[in-house]
C-alpha cells in the first residue's frame, strides 16, 4: 500500500510538472474516434479521414464503454484514463526497477527520474516518453514493461498475454515491445536456458509486400510532410540522441557488473544491442528510395522503449551511487530538473492552460472558438479552416474536430499521418488541402466555391479578417463565420 501511495504521488507530480492537455496533437485523431463511437451521427462527411486509424486501437472502445457505463462527461473520462495510464506506466517501471536493483533508493531513483523526464523527446522520432494527453502509446508501453518483467522472470506465457493486450491498444508499439522481449529472452540471463527466437528473424514481421507497391503521388506528398520518417533528414543532434545512449548503456553495464548488479547490467547490454540493431535495420529498410512505403512503419520508434529503459536504468544508478539516502541531494537534482521541465512545457503551449482540466474555462482563444462551434452549430455542420491551422501561433496544436465535435475538410498535418498508413484516402486528402493553399488570400467567392463543391457551410478565420462574412462568434484571435 505504501508503494502504491508513492506511485500515486509521483503520478500527481507528473501531471503538475508536465501538464495535461485535451484534444492536442494525435488526440486530434483519436478523440473524434471516441466521440463518433458515443454519437454515431457526428462527422458524417469526414469520418473516413480519421476512423481508419482509430479502429486499430481497443482503447477507443474501452473509453467509450466506460463513458456509457459511468455516465461521466467525456472530458472527465479522458482525464481519468490519462491518470490511469500514467499510474500503470510508473507501476510497471517500478516493477522493472525492482528486478534491476536491490537498494530502495536505486528503485525510487529510477522511477523518480522517469517521472521527471516523461515529456522528454525521444531522438528524432517526434515522440515523448509519455504524452501530455491520453494516447494509446502510454498504456501500451506500460503493458510492454509488464511483459519485460515476466520475460526476465521466465514467465513467457504471461509475457505473451501482456504483448497481446498491448497489440490491442497500439499494434506498432506492441511489435517493438515484442522485439525487446526477444532480445531479453534470447540466450537468457541464466546460461542454462535457451530460446528458439532469434531477434534478427523479426525483420520478416515487416510487411515486405509493401516494397513492391510504390505509393501514389498523393501518398508521397502526405508522407514527406513527416520528415522524422526519413532518416536522411535527421539533424546531427537527433543522431546523437540515438547513438549516445548506446555508449552510456554499455558503460552502465560495466558499472553494474562491478557492483554485483548482474540483472541491471544484462538489461543495459541487451537494450544497447537492440538500439544498434534498430538503427541498422532502419537504415536498411528506409533509406533506399524503392522502400519508401516502409517509412510510415518508423522502425526507429523502437527508440521509445529503449530510451525509457535507459532513463530508468540511469535513475537507478544515480539513486544508488550518488543520491543514496541524502534528502539534500535528491532535492538538488530533482527540484531544478522538474522546474526546467515545467518551464519547457509552458513554453511549448504558451497560449493554453498548463492543466486543461475538465470543466476549466479555456485560456486558448482557438479552443474557445471551437467550443462555441460545438455548442451553437448543427451536428452536421461542415467547416473549412487553414490546412495548417494547428501550426498557427497560439493555437498550440489543438484539434478542431476534438474540441468542436464537428466535421472539417482535411488538414495538412494530422490527417496526413492517417494517409501514410491508409493510402486509399490520399487523393481526397491532397485535393482538399490543395484547394486551400492560398487560404489567407481567400475572397468571398472562394468560400462560396468551397460551399458549392464540398458542402462547406462554415469557416474559422484568423483575425484580422480580410473578407466580409457573417460571423456570429468572434474573440481576440479568431472568428467563426458562415458562408
Amino acid at each position: 500500500m505504501k508503494i502504491l501511495l508513492f506511485l500515486a504521488l509521483l503520478t500527481t507530480a507528473a501531471l503538475l510538472v508536465h501538464g495535461y492537455h485535451l484534444g492536442i496533437e494525435d488526440q486530434a485523431i483519436y478523440l473524434p474516434g471516441i466521440e463518433k463511437q458515443i454519437h454515431p451521427n457526428l462527422f458524417p462527411k469526414d469520418a473516413e479521414l480519421f476512423l481508419p486509424q482509430t479502429r486499430s486501437t481497443f482503447l477507443i472502445e474501452a473509453v467509450s464503454l466506460s463513458i456509457r457505463a459511468t455516465r461521466l462527461p467525456l472530458e472527465a473520462a479522458i482525464f481519468i484514463w490519462q491518470i490511469l495510464s500514467l499510474f500503470l506506466l510508473l507501476f510497471a517501471s517500478w516493477r522493472l526497477a525492482c528486478r534491476c536493483f536491490v537498494a530502495t533508493e536505486a528503485r525510487w531513483g529510477a522511477v523518480a527520474l522517469l517521472t521527471a523526464l516523461l515529456a522528454m523527446p525521444v531522438a528524432g522520432t517526434s515522440l515523448y516518453l509519455a504524452d501530455q494527453y491520453l494516447h494509446p502509446r502510454t498504456l501500451a508501453t506500460a503493458l510492454i514493461l509488464f511483459a519485460v518483467v515476466d520475460v526476465l522472470d521466465r514467465r513467457v506465457r504471461f509475457a505473451v498475454v501482456w504483448i497481446a493486450l498491448a497489440a490491442a491498444i497500439h499494434i506498432q508499439m506492441a511489435f517493438y515491445g515484442f522485439l525487446l522481449c526477444c532480445f531479453l529472452g534470447w540466450r537468457p540471463f541464466q546460461s542454462d536456458q535457451t530460446s528458439s527466437v532469434h531477434p534478427a528473424g523479426l525483420l520478416f514481421a515487416f510487411p515486405l509486400q509493401s516494397l513492391f507497391q510504390p505509393g501514389s503521388d498523393a501518398w508521397k506528398e502526405a508522407a514527406r510532410i513527416h520528415r522524422q520518417h526519413y532518416l536522411r533528414h535527421w539533424a546531427w543532434y537527433e543522431w546523437l540522441g540515438a547513438v549516445a545512449p548506446i555508449a552510456l548503456l554499455w558503460w552502465m553495464s560495466n558499472v553494474a557488473r562491478k557492483s554485483g548488479l548482474e540483472m541491471a547490467g544484462f538489461i543495459c547490454r541487451r537494450v544497447a544491442a537492440l538500439q544498434i540493431f534498430t538503427i541498422v535495420a532502419a537504415l536498411v529498410l528506409t533509406l533506399p528510395a524503392q522502400f519508401e512505403r516502409l517509412t510510415p512503419f518508423q522502425p526507429m520508434r523502437v527508440l521509445h522503449v529503449t530510451t525509457l529503459i535507459f532513463v530508468l536504468s540511469a535513475g537507478g544508478f544515480i539513486g544508488q551511487f550518488l543520491l543514496r539516502r541524502s534528502v539534500v541531494r535528491w532535492l538538488v537534482l530533482f527540484v531544478p530538473l522538474c522546474v526546467g521541465m515545467f518551464y519547457a512545457q509552458t513554453r511549448q503551449f504558451p497560449g493554453s492552460n498548463h492543466l486543461e482540466l475538465p470543466g476549466m474555462t479555456a485560456k486558448n482563444p482557438w479552443v474557445r472558438a471551437f467550443e462555441w462551434v460545438g455548442s451553437n452549430t448543427p451536428e452536421d455542420a461542415y467547416f473549412a479552416l487553414d490546412p495548417l491551422y494547428m501550426e498557427r501561433p497560439g493555437e498550440d496544436q489543438h484539434g478542431f474536430r476534438a474540441w468542436s465535435r464537428r466535421g472539417m475538410m482535411a488538414d495538412e498535418l494530422k490527417d496526413a499521418g492517417v494517409v501514410t498508413l491508409f493510402p486509399a484516402i490520399a487523393e481526397r486528402w491532397r485535393e482538399e488541402t490543395r484547394v486551400r493553399l492560398n487560404w489567407n488570400s481567400f475572397t468571398a467567392d472562394d468560400f462560396v466555391r468551397l460551399r458549392e463543391r464540398y458542402g462547406v457551410g462554415w469557416v474559422v478565420l484568423e483575425k484580422p479578417l480580410h473578407v466580409a462574412l457573417a460571423c456570429p462568434y468572434e474573440n481576440e484571435k479568431v472568428a467563426v463565420c458562415r458562408i
